[in-house]
């Protein structure tokens, strides 16, 4: 199918890297750990402001949080948050900062329980991802039960920064819920249709 015939959820078209995003990884069913923690990063680094502002950031993001890397994270101190407060390629929110390092932390307390933090979210759906049939943007939550869950359980562990709609947000990048629109190539694309 061409480049132009090709019908995308609307909330992408206005920018090429967005559209990128969208075609190639909104949704992808992501089981990668390392991967998850990056795009909990990222979503936790987006409240209050717009996806695209922290896509076209992620690259700074991934450098000034040593290419994600958990262990690394988990380890920052007073000079990492002080480093990363003055980093004027990310944004610059205390609270923020300090929640990718405590959700660092977080995370590599599943591992320490012999737990894959990939494994316990995708039995929230059972490991296959919930499929959606939304005709419109207007359809599509920004929370759910199962984002409120999700949440409620984050924080029980000591995450932070995991709010119902920050989880819902992330549910929908690592592919556990597809939400592509059902006009949209990609709907079709990931559910095998």
């Amino acid at each position: 199918m061409s480049e132009e015939k090709l019908i995308r959820c609307s909330w992408c078209v206005k920018d090429n890297e967005y559209m990128r995003y969208h075609d190639e990884e909104w949704g992808v069913p992501l089981r990668d750990g390392k991967k998850l923690f990056e795009f909990l990063l990222l979503d936790g680094a987006q409240a209050g402001l717009s996806w695209l502002t922290i896509l076209k950031r992620r690259e700074a993001y991934r450098a000034a949080f040593d290419g994600f890397d958990v262990g690394k994270i988990a380890r920052y101190g007073e000079a990492d948050i002080n480093r990363l407060l003055n980093d004027k390629s990310i944004i610059r929110n205390k609270l923020k900062i300090e929640s990718a390092i405590q959700n660092a932390r977080g995370y590599l307390n599943f591992e320490r329980n012999s737990v894959q933090f990939s494994d316990w979210l995708w039995d929230f759906v059972d490991g296959t991802p919930v499929i959606n049939h939304f005709k419109t943007l207007k359809e599509v939550p920004s929370e759910t039960p199962l984002s409120m869950k999700i949440s409620k359980e984050l924080k029980r562990r000591g995450f932070n920064f995991v709010g119902p709609t920050i989880i819902y947000s992330f549910m929908q990048a690592a592919g556990m819920v597809n939400d592509h629109l059902v006009d949209c190539f990609r709907w079709k694309e990931l559910n095998g249709s």
